[in-house]
Parts: C-alpha cells; structure tokens; sequence
C-alpha cells in the first residue's frame, strides 16, 4: 500500500515572533527539543534550624521551637516512623512494676510523648495533707511551659483560655537541648528530611500507577507501507491505554514490513522502578539509624537468607542501651514522690539470670 502524502494548507493566521522558528523547523522536518527546568525546594526551612525560645505574643506562655502539631502529624508520613514510638512505649511499659502512683497507661503515655516531643508532663494529685497521692498524665502536644519555671498551662481548642495550673503541680521531663532549657529536643528530628523523603517516594509512585499517561517507551515507526489511516489507529489505541484498563497488549502486523519497522525505546520505566527501590532502602535506614533501632526489631524483612542474627540478643542489647536509659528518666519522678509511693521497674528474665 503506497503512504499518502498529506498536502499542507496555507492559512491567513500569521505565526506569532515567539514560535515562528519552532514552526519553520517542524515544516523542515528537524526533530522538537526542549529541556526541563532547574530542581525546586520543596521545603524552604530545615527542622533544624533553631532561633531559640520566645514567649507568645500575649506573653503568658514559651512557643515550643518545633511545631508539636507538626511532630504529631510526621506519624503518618512513613511506616516505620509511625510504629517505632509506640514499640518503645510497650517495651517501657512491659517492665513497669504496678503502682497505685502511676498507672501503666499513664507511664506509656508518657512515654510515648517523651520519645515523640522530646518532653513529657505529670500532674501531681495531692491528698487533704497537700502530699502527692498519684501522678496523672498530661498529653505533651498541648502542654506549654509559663514565664515563671514552676507554672505550666495546657492550650484549649477553639481559642478558649489555657488551664493554667499552680505552681509545682505540673511535672516536666525532657531531653536536652543545647540551645534552650525550656522544652526539650526530640532526639530523632535530624531524620525527618529522610522519613518526607520516604512518603514523597511513595506518593509519586502512586500518582505514577494512578496517572496511566507516564512515558515510559518511545513507540518509533520507520516503514513506508502505513497510510495515515494506520498511523491515525495506533495513535488511537495508544492514547486509550492510559487510565483504568492501562497496561493492556497491543497486536500491530505491517505487510511487507522491514526489519526494526516498529521499535519500542525504553524511556524513564526501568530507570525510576530501580531509583523508587534504591530511595525507599536509603531513607528506611535513615529512619530505623535515627530512632538506633535495630532492622530485626522495627519488622524490617532481611534480604538474605542468613538474617538478622539471633533476635533475642538483639533484644537484650537494645534493653541495656535504649530500654534502661529511658527507665532512668522516669525514675526521676521519685524525687517528688514520698518513699512509700515511688515507682520502678522489673528486670527482664534473661537479666535476671546473669
């Protein structure tokens, strides 16, 4: 079958200055180039960049220097950052000896809030002699520390006015921060670019998945024998291959075709499938070295048949490192409780034993 030529109109339509060159060199038959632009910030600030610590407009209250909205939300941007705080709460609550001061929700809690904040609150409950009877647990995210060192007030929603609370009957724990010693610094925050990396990486590949209309392969024909009428059908067919029902086979046969007629040029398909693998490894391990837990331990699969090791002396390390250093923070709520109501902790068996 011999190609139609297609005879080309003039029109009265007179080319604009700015593509009258692109539409010379497409009548020409030269190919179409372009390039893309210069990479954009996403985020323009670091979440590390301290200023320090200044009291909020009104002047009542110190504005943490981390949004804790902010910190609270980061929970869902990844797997692994969404479920390590609350495995270091269980393993903080597997060993608490019960005690009528402080229940074990509450010390999980806490707990949680300490490994997620970097700071945590206790409020003390006095008996008629103005002794401490029990600790209550105060959620972290709302929690505000006052201009005087001992006065602390909880935020309300709908801009209602702070519980603000007497002096002495709020207790603080927090990590330190170098830069200022009113709240304290979350230890993992030098990770966080990694855990955004992660959920940006699995974003896209979805909206890759989703879209259908992703250049994957060039689909380039060199042969003689297709009419417009045959180019204008494969066009077709492969325009309606995105979306739902994408991925779907396509049979072409050309009479009398030459040898590489029809190719198929792989684009960016095989390139970003290795990238998205390659991204989504780096940054989990980010992830687990920022939070110094172990792959066996965060539900990681190990990618080789010898494993992880044995795990119960991964746990016993991870006791004696991560486990007992964040009892001895807790521990510190001792010094406000009389002897007979202070709190502490079982030793696990295998400690028992040594």
């Amino acid at each position: 079958m011999a190609r139609k030529k297609k005879k080309l109109t003039a029109t009265n339509k007179k080319p604009s200055a700015t593509n009258a060159k692109s539409q010379a060199q497409e009548t020409a038959g030269s190919p179409t180039l372009f390039s893309f632009g210069d990479p954009e910030p996403v985020l323009d600030g670091k979440w590390g960049d301290y200023l320090g610590t200044f009291l909020q407009p009104s002047g009542d209250y110190y504005v943490p220097p981390v949004s804790q909205s902010g910190l609270a939300n980061l929970l869902g941007a990844n797997a692994h950052h969404g479920t390590i705080p609350y495995f270091k709460r269980n393993l903080l609550r597997k060993w608490f000896t019960p005690s009528k001061t402080l229940r074990p929700e509450c010390l999980a809690n806490a707990g949680f809030d300490h490994s997620l904040f970097g700071h945590c609150y206790f409020k003390r409950i006095y008996n008629r002699l103005g002794q401490t009877l029990r600790l209550a647990h105060l959620p972290g995210l709302n929690m505000r520390r006052m201009k005087a060192a001992d006065r602390f007030c909880m935020l309300q929603p709908n801009g209602a006015d702070p519980i603000v609370f007497e002096p002495g009957e709020v207790i603080q724990l927090k990590e330190y921060d170098p830069t200022q010693q009113i709240y304290g610094r979350p230890q993992y925050l030098g990770g966080v670019q990694s855990v955004l990396l992660n959920e940006d990486s699995t974003l896209f590949r979805r909206k890759y998945y989703n879209n259908g209309a992703h250049m994957g392969y060039i689909f380039y024909t060199a042969d003689s024998n297709l009419s417009d009428e045959d180019e204008d059908i494969i066009k077709e067919q492969i325009q309606n291959s995105k979306g739902v029902g994408n991925f779907r086979s396509m049979y072409l046969n050309i009479p009398n075709g030459k040898e590489k007629s029809v190719q198929i040029i792989p684009v960016g398909d095989i390139a970003t499938k290795d990238e998205f693998e390659r991204v989504k490894n780096l940054s989990r391990n980010d992830i687990l070295s920022m939070w110094r837990i172990q792959p066996a331990l965060a539900g990681v699969m190990p990618e080789n048949t010898g494993g992880f090791g044995d795990i119960e002396k991964i746990t016993r390390v991870y006791y004696e490192n991560e486990v007992l250093p964040m009892q001895h923070v807790f521990l510190q709520l001792n010094e406000w409780l009389p002897k007979g109501k202070r709190i502490g902790f079982d030793l696990p068996e295998f400690a028992q034993n040594e």
